[in-house]
């Protein structure tokens, strides 16, 4: 059987660009070179494309806090509309030959916000992931909640503001209206970056102005005393739902460090210590979640469990990590299926939605 190329897009100029090359690295290193030719294409901070090489494609790639994309003088451009030569490499000018799917690794904006995957479906390339409108919508914490809401699923309650209602945003109303603790997030942020846990009128403030320097629109929101649970869906008509995992955090939340990070900063207790009952029910949550947003291929589903066993959605995250400390790909190692597995499947998901699109009857058909 012929080899696949799938071509691996990570970097990208979101802030979680360190997270995505680490997953890069461990796709990598995990998929079936037997299967399939990978084309390393990394996103550099500003933006610009690079070919890279597997045997250096990463600086300092053991370390965290310092990995680094190694970059290139090989710079690529899309060509849209094309069917076999989608990429062009800008210094040789000469085209790439066809790839069979992208996987875009990115995490967060410009990568997991429908933004790559309206380019990536203009030009022509079956891509791992939710379409755009599945994307975009699961990126906007606001948006998400409220389309949840409809379906009656529960979500935590909060306030939304933006930058031209920013004045109006008063300490005592909102503590009247949400109590403390509270978290302040950016509205399309994920991996934690930008919130804060607020517990003061100071650290309300500041938590303002930090969620505000990474979107121009933030949500105040409760705090939700529970176990925080977390599950995996892979699939695109009929998704499947994983084992629930527990996520305990040694610190005041899970936050971005713990999550990748300090190996220290949580503990992934799978399966989590839940009945069945409460497991099918967390399951059936996460695939209607899935299913409202217009999710496809992916997406790991972050709720809480109340004392009461009342499961509230925290978030929905459509590209998650793929780190060796990361939740989803763990969960489904745990319920049967291995790493290597799981990237074989993302792949040909991505091929079975492209080729039932392709049955869709365009406005130029006859």
């Amino acid at each position: 059987m012929k080899k696949k190329t799938i071509g691996l897009l990570f970097g990208g100029m979101s802030t979680e660009h360190e997270v995505s090359l680490q997953s890069a690295k461990n796709i990598m290193e995990a998929i079936d070179k037997s299967k399939y030719d990978v084309l390393l294409i990394g996103i550099d901070k500003s933006g610009k494309w690079h070919l890279n090489d597997a045997s250096h494609f990463l600086l300092n790639e053991e370390n965290p806090k310092l990995i680094a994309l190694n970059k290139t003088n090989n710079g690529i451009a899309i060509i849209p509309g094309e069917t076999e030569n989608q990429l062009f490499n800008i210094n040789s000018s000469k085209t790439l030959g066809e790839l069979d799917v992208i996987f875009p690794i990115l995490h967060g904006t410009l990568g997991e916000d429908g933004s790559v995957q309206g380019m990536l479906r203009m030009a022509n390339i079956p891509y791992v992931g939710s379409n755009v409108l599945g994307s975009a919508i699961s990126m906007d914490k606001d948006i998400a909640k409220k389309l949840l809401n409809a379906a009656s699923l529960n979500v935590a309650k909060s306030l939304t503001y933006t930058r031209v209602t920013k004045g109006k945003i008063k300490f005592d109303e909102v503590e009247r209206e949400l109590g403390l603790p509270l978290f302040i997030k950016p509205a399309n942020q994920g991996s934690s970056v930008g919130v804060s846990k607020v517990n003061t009128k100071e650290e309300f403030f500041n938590g303002i102005e930090d969620a505000f320097r990474y979107d121009h629109k933030i949500l105040i929101e409760e705090a939700i005393k529970g176990r925080e649970i977390e599950c995996s869906i892979l699939g695109n008509d009929n998704p499947r739902a994983s084992i629930p995992g527990e996520i305990l955090p040694t610190g005041d939340f899970y936050s971005y460090e713990a999550k990748y990070i300090d190996e220290t900063g949580a503990i992934l207790d799978i399966p989590a210590k839940i009945s069945k009952q409460v497991t099918e029910e967390i399951q059936h949550t996460a695939l209607k979640a899935f299913s409202t947003l217009n999710c496809e291929g992916m997406a790991r589903v972050d709720v809480f469990l109340t004392e009461k066993e009342e499961i509230i959605i925290n978030e929905i995250n459509t590209l998650p990590g793929f780190t060796k400390i990361s939740m989803y790909s763990k969960l489904w190692e745990i319920s049967g299926i291995p790493y290597n597995k799981l990237i074989e499947e993302l792949i040909e998901l991505a091929i079975e939605r492209y080729e039932r699109d392709l049955l869709l009857k365009s406005s130029f058909d006859n």
